[in-house]
């Protein structure tokens, strides 16, 4: 083809033609880079659809991640509510000065602590590939803000209730019960003594507060924010 357009150039400039061969050559620069764009242009296509089936395979990984969080993350809370709750009949039965065996099964479930880890595989791929694969804007914002601060704030409050546990209730339990049973009862030595002591009504204060106010809190708005963000993902991947 090039050798074609040669010749005909050739023969033109022969006959002296000049103003044909200038036309002729505007008109094959033209060609020319009407074919460089037009090669761009499914390039950009390739391209962009390389880029769509990525986001739409990655964001069903990604709701899948979020799926299993919100199963386990809804299995602690549901443990965390239900220790504080029964700190509070703990409380209202050493107030009544009933020390029987509901205490022991209850300071069981109480004395404890709720563990997590996200399954944020996919999330991390894509931070890999860029956070700007993703074409909607106000998804990208709302993956960083549960990946990267949601997160962080659930795990900084779940281990301080397991830092209070093995830093407050560890040297109690060694020292002043004769069982313990991990998430089952605690029998203290002497009842009593244990359950009129005010440090033992501040320690069951303290800590039903510890895990009230920051990881129940907090994982509450883990899941809410995992519900909005697997609906814009519904939305780009209908």
């Amino acid at each position: 083809m090039i050798s074609f357009f040669r010749k005909i150039r050739q023969k033109l400039l022969q006959q002296n033609r000049v103003t044909q061969y200038l036309t002729y050559a505007i008109g094959e620069i033209a060609l020319v880079m009407i074919g460089i764009l037009l090669a761009l242009q499914v390039n950009n296509w390739n391209e962009n659809r390389k880029a769509r089936t990525f986001e739409t395979e990655i964001l069903s990984l990604i709701d899948q991640n979020l799926t299993r969080d919100s199963v386990l993350i809804a299995t602690e809370l549901q443990n965390a509510i239900l220790a504080v709750q029964l700190t509070d009949s703990i409380l209202n039965q050493i107030e009544r000065g009933i020390y029987d065996e509901r205490l022991n099964v209850w300071m069981g479930k109480v004395v404890t602590f709720e563990r997590f880890k996200s399954q944020s595989s996919a999330f991390e791929v894509l931070k890999s590939k860029g956070i700007g694969t993703i074409s909607d804007k106000d998804l990208q914002l709302n993956l960083i803000s549960y990946y990267d601060e949601t997160l962080f704030r659930v795990y900084e409050a779940l281990n301080d209730v397991e830092d209070f546990f093995n830093g407050d209730w560890i040297p109690v339990i060694k020292n002043e019960f004769n069982d313990f049973s991990y998430r089952v009862r605690m029998e203290p030595r002497n009842p009593t003594m244990f359950f009129e002591n005010p440090s033992s009504i501040v320690l069951f204060k303290l800590y039903n507060d510890n895990r009230e106010q920051g990881s129940v809190r907090r994982m509450k708005t883990a899941l809410a924010e995992i519900s909005k963000l697997r609906i814009l993902i519904k939305k780009q991947n209908p």
